[in-house]
């Protein structure tokens, strides 16, 4: 057991159910997805979600000793899960249209994908899972099948009517790092026009209400970038601190949250800083996620916040190349601190 589930209290510690997503087939998906889920076994109650034929033949390779059940999706609609031992894993299958070639992009796949989250989705608001971990998965084939994606994020956020979710990644070492972003994939000239007052102020209000929620921290505290360099030095680098930023972050304050800043993103991100920090707020992605991933590639975990449901993620893509190398090169680390976040997640979110 990890030394994060250690420090769980014993009445928490009961196994979380948590859908897992094997995202793109063609893809290093179905191989992380297996290898971490059995790997954590002893933790969550995994139930993978792909084509079942395709995961059979991936777990025979990568370890024959790796046990899976299948279900069909009507099955698991008419019954819900049942009941499976520690040393088994369950499959709700999302047959593909199409035999997967490794490394090999088919449209004719792109709805089993989608199909994934659907399942996951709606059997999460329903209560049956605790929490979704979803495998990367590659946008270009669900868009070529005809279906308009453009990404996990907005995607679970439409099938929960959600308004506004924030990304945040984390990842890292003495001090762990949660980096959330106020604006995401953005051109870099459209990122000062789309950090506005109110913005802001859901945002802050989404991360405040999720680490307490969700990560189980009575009064978490929030440091906040600046945008420009040196936080916009007084106003002679810009003026979005003064105007926009900085009033948000006093009517933050006075609603009860705990935040401070802007600080220069250029110095905030140092261990004297972040040791007495529960999340840093940065104001677009390359200010605060080159950071994370350098302290934490590789093992870092994405995270939506603002879903009436807990999402985590890998950090990382698809990785055609490598799946079409074969089996066995893959680093599953990424989706094993994916796995045990969202089981964190859980467990403080249940014991509230």
């Amino acid at each position: 057991m990890s030394a994060a589930l250690s420090a769980v209290p014993e009445a928490q510690r009961r196994r979380p159910t948590l859908a897992i997503t094997c995202g793109e087939p063609a893809g290093i998906g179905p191989e992380i997805s297996i290898r971490a889920a059995w790997q954590l076994r002893a933790e969550v109650r995994g139930v993978l979600l792909g084509d079942a034929a395709l995961l059979a033949q991936t777990a025979q390779v990568l370890d024959p000793a790796i046990a899976l059940s299948a279900l069909s999706v009507q099955a698991f609609r008419n019954s819900g899960l049942p009941n499976f031992p520690q040393d088994r894993l369950i499959v709700i299958d999302c047959p593909t249209g199409e035999p997967v070639v490794p490394g090999v992009l088919d449209a004719r796949n792109g709805r089993a994908v989608l199909q994934t989250l659907d399942v996951a989705v709606e059997w999460a608001l329903k209560g049956q899972f605790d929490a979704i971990v979803t495998a990367p998965l590659q946008k270009s084939t669900i868009n070529d099948a005809g279906v308009p994606f453009t990404g996990h994020t907005e995607y679970l956020a439409e099938r929960t009517a959600t308004p506004q979710v924030v990304m945040m990644l984390a990842g890292g070492d003495a001090p762990h790092l949660r980096v959330a972003l106020a604006t995401t994939h953005l051109a870099l000239k459209d990122v000062s026009a789309a950090i506005t007052f109110d913005g802001l102020g859901r945002t802050l209000d989404i991360i405040h209400a999720d680490l307490r929620d969700k990560f189980g921290i009575a009064r978490p505290r929030i440091l906040v970038t600046g945008l420009n360099p040196h936080a916009g030095e007084n106003g002679y680098l810009g003026r979005e601190e003064i105007d926009v930023i900085s009033p948000a972050l006093a009517a933050a304050k006075a609603r009860g949250i705990d935040v401070a800043g802007p600080y220069p993103a250029d110095t905030l991100f140092q261990h004297k800083y972040l040791e007495h920090a529960d999340c840093v707020l940065a104001m677009y992605h390359d200010q605060g996620l080159p950071v994370l991933k350098f302290a934490s590639f590789g093992q870092g975990v994405n995270i939506t916040l603002g879903l009436p449901i807990i999402r985590t993620s890998v950090d990382h893509g698809t990785a055609l190349d490598l799946a079409a190398q074969g089996l066995g090169r893959a680093d599953h680390g990424s989706m094993v601190e994916a796995i045990r976040t969202a089981a964190l997640m859980a467990r403080a979110k249940n014991s509230l």
